[in-house]
């Protein structure tokens, strides 16, 4: 079970617009499970039928849409990008609100469950307007006119089947249903707007400029790439560091015990032999920084002055694309610094 767990993971991971998209439907159906399992309780006051209406549909709608943020791993990405120095790499403002806007669409799925559900349901709707909506078609005629204050605290009442006194006055059932059938129609109408709005943004933006769309798309991946890339070096660099380190003290440790006699020099010289070999190894990767304060310049030289978007590949004859060996001495030290970039990818098998 943990194996299929792990390769579950493993595959959103690798497929992180299909893992998003999950993390949408998932959000989605939770808004739907929320709403029929709340328990909805109008006041029944004029003074608050509204604010409570028009809160039970806004306020969980704001937290759905801030959580769809926080649960979207761009955003660390995004924010990382915009604040960043410039240095050698320059920022594109298409890319970053490529970004946004992906992010906004997805973070915006479950906020539209929300309020499509909560109009269709019609509670909310019929607490927040009861008291708002001229309900004068359904007044009995029969019956005396009432003040404008009592008539609308007795307005207020309809969502309150239980309290509601005014039966000769106004005719309930015929004011429920009309109210209901109002917010209903508002929902059919949000879900059409919502829906028109998706099919222009995602289908008819890329027929008008399709060039860009298609640049901000692959930069967009690339940050993405380059930043997931990063870390694994990181943590497989950290992951040596570590092992060299704990080996080095326990070679230190071990000067000062005595060592067992009853091992045969055979066996101690293939220990030391693998050991030697596992060492080689492990120091490869550390990519020829061993200290503290080294390793903590490449961290903050990698976010103060990125690397240019420009690789370089060796000749026979020495030189780069066509440069001689005095021009690739003048050249940047960032382009130095994508080739080892390089090299960090492939020992440490991104």
């Amino acid at each position: 079970i943990m194996d299929k767990f792990r390769m579950m993971f493993q595959f959103l991971q690798a497929n992180q617009e299909s893992f998003m998209n999950g993390i949408c439907g998932i959000m989605a159906l939770a808004s739907a499970q929320l709403y029929s399992s709340f328990e909805f309780t109008c006041p029944c006051l004029p003074e608050y039928n509204y604010a409570y209406g028009i809160g039970i549909l806004i306020v969980p709608a704001i937290w759905f849409f801030i959580l769809g943020y926080v649960l979207n791993n761009n955003v660390s990405i995004l924010t990382e990008e915009w604040r960043r120095p410039a240095g050698k790499r320059g920022k594109d403002p298409s890319i970053l609100r490529y970004m946004f806007c992906s992010m906004t669409q997805r973070a915006l799925i479950a906020p539209a469950v929300w309020i499509s559900v909560t109009l269709m349901d019609g509670k909310s709707f019929l607490c927040a307007y009861s008291a708002r909506m001229d309900l004068r078609q359904f007044l009995n005629d029969s019956h005396d006119v009432l003040p404008e204050k009592d008539l609308v605290r007795l307005l207020a009442k309809i969502p309150c089947k239980t309290i509601f006194d005014g039966h000769d006055v106004i005719s309930r059932e015929g004011a429920t249903r009309y109210i209901r059938c109002m917010s209903q129609a508002f929902g059919w109408m949000f879900l059409l707007t919502m829906t028109l709005v998706a099919f222009m943004v995602r289908a008819v933006r890329p027929c008008f400029t399709q060039a860009v769309f298609l640049k901000t798309k692959y930069w967009s991946h690339y940050i993405d790439t380059e930043r997931k890339l990063f870390n694994e070096t990181c943590r497989e660099h950290a992951k040596s560091f570590a092992k060299v380190c704990i080996q080095q003290y326990f070679k230190s440790i071990s000067e000062e015990i005595v060592p067992f006699h009853n091992q045969s020099h055979s066996e101690e010289g293939k220990e030391k032999h693998e050991d030697e070999d596992e060492h080689t190894s492990d120091d490869e990767k550390l990519l020829g920084i061993h200290e503290k304060e080294d390793m903590n310049k490449v961290l903050w030289n990698w976010h103060t002055c990125k690397p240019p978007l420009q690789l370089y590949k060796h000749k026979k004859d020495g030189s780069l694309n066509g440069q001689s060996s005095a021009d690739v001495q003048t050249s940047s030290y960032y382009g130095h610094r994508s080739i080892k970039n390089r090299c960090a990818a492939y020992y440490s098998k991104v």
